[in-house]
Formats: C-alpha cells, sequence, structure tokens
C-alpha cells in the first residue's frame, strides 16, 4: 500500500506543472542542439560532456543533473540513464531528450521532488549510445524502416553483444568458489570492443555508478540481469533458463517499480507477449552473451536493468507524446530508486576516505567497494 501511495503523489506532484514540449524525432544535431539547450536554460544544475566518439565520429554526449555539475559529492549517487544503444529503438533515446528537458522545466519552476531529486543526486542521460545507426535508421524512417536496419554501429557490430563476456569467467569462477563481482577485464579487451563501448567501458570506471537502466524497444517489458545463462545452447536449440543474481529480489523490486509507475507496462500483456508485473529474468526470456547490463554487474558496483518500451520500434512522431505521458513517471520513480537501502563513509582513524574498501552484506554472495 505504501508503494502505491507513494508512486500516486509522485505522479500528482508530476502534474502539477506539465512543460510544453515538442514530441519529434530528432536527428543528431538536433539532439546536440536540444541538449545544449537544456544546459543553457539550467545551466546551474546542469552539464554536458562526452564520453568518446562513434566510429563515423559523432559525440557520445551525456547530460548532467546536479546541484554542483561535475563534482562527486559524498553520500551522493550517481545514477545514469543511456538510451538508443540499438541505433534503430528509437523511443528511448527521444524519452531521455524529454525528461532532460523535464527535468530542467520542472526545477526551474521550484517542483519539490524534481528539485530534491536533482539536489540529492548526481544524474548522467546519454540519450544516444549509437548515433551513427539511427542516422542509418532515421533516413528509412518510421514507415518503412527495417526490423534490424540501424541496429548496430557503423561497424556491423551490435553494441549489445560487444562487452567483454564476464558471465563465462564469473560461472567457472563459481565452479571453483571464486568471487562473482568486480571481475577483471580480460588482458587483450579494448582490440575487441568498438569505440562506443569502449567509451562506456571507461566511463563506467571513471564514476561509482549505483542504478541504471538501458532504454531499448521491440517489446514492453522490464529486464533484469542475468542476461546470460550458464548453458547457452542445448541440443542446438535456445535455452531459456531462469538464471537469477545473488541480488535477485532486489532486481526485482527495481523491475517492478518501474513497469508499476509505467502506465501499462506491468499489465504483462504486451506485443503479443505475457510478462507477470511486466519483468522478466534476462536469460529466462532468451540468453544473451556480452550484454552491457551483466556486465555492469559483474565489473563495477552499478545494478542495471534494460527497459524495453514499445513494440514498435521507431514509433511515429504522432505516437511519442502518448509514449512520453506513460514512461513520465516511471523514468522519474526509477532514479529515486537509487536512495532506497542504507549508503555510508568508509574512512581510517584519521577520517580519510578508503577507496576499494569491500562492503559485503551476509547472505549474498556479491561484494560491492566504496568508491
Amino acid at each position: 500500500m505504501a508503494r502505491w501511495l507513494r508512486l500516486l503523489l509522485g505522479a500528482l506532484l508530476l502534474l502539477e506543472g506539465a512543460a510544453a514540449l515538442s514530441f519529434l524525432h530528432h536527428r543528431y544535431e538536433e539532439l546536440v542542439q536540444a541538449l545544449f539547450r537544456v544546459q543553457s536554460q539550467c545551466p546551474y544544475v546542469t552539464r554536458i560532456y562526452s564520453i568518446g566518439r562513434s566510429v563515423e565520429g559523432r559525440h557520445l554526449y551525456v547530460l548532467e543533473f546536479s546541484d554542483s555539475p561535475g563534482m562527486h559529492e559524498p553520500l551522493e549517487p550517481e545514477f545514469k540513464y543511456v538510451g538508443n544503444m540499438h541505433g534503430n529503438e528509437v523511443l528511448g533515446r527521444e524519452l531521455l531528450l524529454q525528461l532532460s528537458e523535464f527535468l530542467c522545466e520542472e526545477y526551474r519552476r521550484g517542483n519539490e521532488r524534481i528539485t530534491r531529486l536533482i539536489h540529492d543526486t548526481r544524474i548522467h542521460i546519454m540519450p544516444s549510445m549509437n548515433p551513427d545507426g539511427y542516422e542509418v535508421a532515421a533516413k528509412q524512417g518510421p514507415d518503412s524502416n527495417g526490423y534490424l536496419t540501424g541496429r548496430n554501429n557503423a561497424n556491423g557490430v551490435d553494441l549489445n553483444r560487444n562487452f567483454p563476456d564476464l558471465n563465462t569467467l564469473m560461472y567457472y569462477s563459481r565452479e571453483i568458489s571464486g568471487p562473482n563481482h568486480h571481475i577483471p577485464l580480460p588482458d587483450n579487451w579494448k582490440s575487441q570492443v568498438e569505440p562506443e563501448t569502449l567509451a562506456v567501458i571507461q566511463w563506467i570506471s571513471s564514476y561509482n555508478f549505483v542504478l541504471s537502466a538501458n532504454l531499448h524497444g521491440g517489446a514492453v517489458v522490464a529486464n533484469y540481469p542475468y542476461d546470460k545463462s550458464q548453458d547457452q545452447r542445448f541440443r542446438s536449440h535456445r535455452r531459456t533458463v531462469n538464471t537469477p543474481t545473488p541480488d535477485d529480489k532486489l532486481f526485482q523490486k527495481l523491475a517492478k517499480t518501474y513497469s508499476y509507475a509505467h502506465s501499462w507496462m506491468h499489465r504483462g500483456w504486451n506485443c503479443g507477449d505475457y510478462f507477470a508485473d511486466g519483468i522478466t529474468n534476462g536469460a529466462s526470456w532468451y540468453s544473451l552473451s556480452k550484454g552491457m547490463q551483466d556486465f555492469n554487474y559483474l565489473y563495477t558496483n552499478c545494478f542495471e536493468i534494460t527497459l524495453e518500451l514499445s513494440c514498435n520500434k521507431f514509433p511515429p512522431e504522432e505516437d511519442l507524446e502518448r509514449q512520453w505521458m506513460a514512461n513520465r513517471e516511471a523514468l522519474v520513480a526509477f532514479i529515486e530508486e537509487v536512495h532506497q537501502g542504507i549508503k555510508g563513509l568508509v574512512s581510517d582513524e584519521n577520517n580519510n576516505g578508503i577507496a576499494g574498501a569491500v562492503i559485503s552484506v551476509q547472505g549474498i554472495s556479491h561484494d560491492i567497494t566504496s568508491g
């Protein structure tokens, strides 16, 4: 009951002053202009930075919201949203631009909920991880877009199958009672990843992210780790096996936070599929290797889920406003989840902070470290 009341009150707060936004598809230059427009409108609580460039040289821009942009503040958790990892799955890209405008506008209006969120959280928003693929998809347009057109980057690589395969190392380590957290990268990993993947890995290695979601399309469901089952294939057929992490209860809670704040995701029946509560374990749906959400969990302190947000990967512009209204509360409520649980500082006898201190929770065989 408390959860429903919180979501209802939150939604009412957001409805107090919904900004008039433009619901359009944004090509790369238009996306850049939109980000810098938000930064100019809220200069004291935003910062734009690039984590690198795509194969074709486009910047991978991030818009940061914080009361101290560019600075990590003690006890202020780091959060990130990543959109458009698959270039032809575009709704997440547009939702994150809308979210950026919304956070800025509501902060300027004095919305207490949004002001508190920005003051207490460092929020990083990357609307497009694959701007090259998007341009390929956008040239086709929403009406004639092929199901895979623009999905991959300019080198033809699926970025969500391009991260170092730490799952295999984790499953082997588990058999010998080894660690399943902060697994070191293979020596030759940089030669095996694309520029966009390399940029993201270096990004998440530089910031101590706590919570994250990456936004996709083609289904409507909140997907949580593990994405890869221990047995990828069985007698030449894809094998779907529920493959929970040691933090499965928390991941289910996080996924339900989004699905139940979404207008219809929680109903379960979407796009011809049924997912109870609008959530699924990734490997239970289908097993994939070298994905980004498992990499976050196995290499960093970040708990990431994957949000599939629309049946149509490239929805027409006339559907964008409806989709924004369906996702707006969920996008905000999920950020707020970063403040659940406990937080603290690890210091020595002289009150100097200690980086890399291992923090274990009894009964959960997955440790985190201090920033």
